[in-house]
């Protein structure tokens, strides 16, 4: 671990860049991406620092994983993907996390590969980022 700043512990500028902190579970943040290229893109990351899921106590892993298994339910039930993504990298950002990314085949932007990080290719009014959150955290 080092003393880097950190977006998803520090909640400021870094995160505000990229996402939009919209509940906690008990063992993770759930932020909400800005780029939208995939509707309902989500960010499931945990309250701890760590950068590798053998970090964490078999507890604290189990609990991870069922809040990205919650997280992923909320997905499926608001906006009904054909397929939910799963990618956890932090190659440059050292902070358990996991992007879920739903697919729709009816969007053929990137069905049947995987995912670009920042497509920088839909992005939303803050009155859609408030909708889609509030619609999210419905089904949470």
């Amino acid at each position: 671990m080092s003393n880097e700043a950190c977006a998803y512990c520090d909640e400021g500028p870094a995160l505000d860049a990229f996402g939009i902190k919209i509940y906690e579970l008990p063992a993770s943040k759930v932020v909400l991406f800005k780029e939208q290229s995939h509707k309902g893109r989500v960010i499931v990351a945990s309250k701890h620092h760590v950068s590798e899921i053998v970090e964490l106590s078999k507890e604290d892993r189990d609990a991870f994983f069922d809040d990205v298994d919650r997280v992923a339910k909320a997905v499926h039930a608001t906006f009904h993907p054909d397929k939910v993504n799963y990618g956890a990298y932090g190659d440059t950002g050292h902070h358990l996390h996991f992007h879920l990314v739903p697919k729709y085949r009816d969007d053929e932007f990137e069905w049947g590969g995987t995912f670009a990080m920042n497509p920088d290719r839909v992005h939303l009014t803050e009155e859609e980022y408030d909708e889609m959150a509030k619609a999210i955290v419905a089904n949470l």
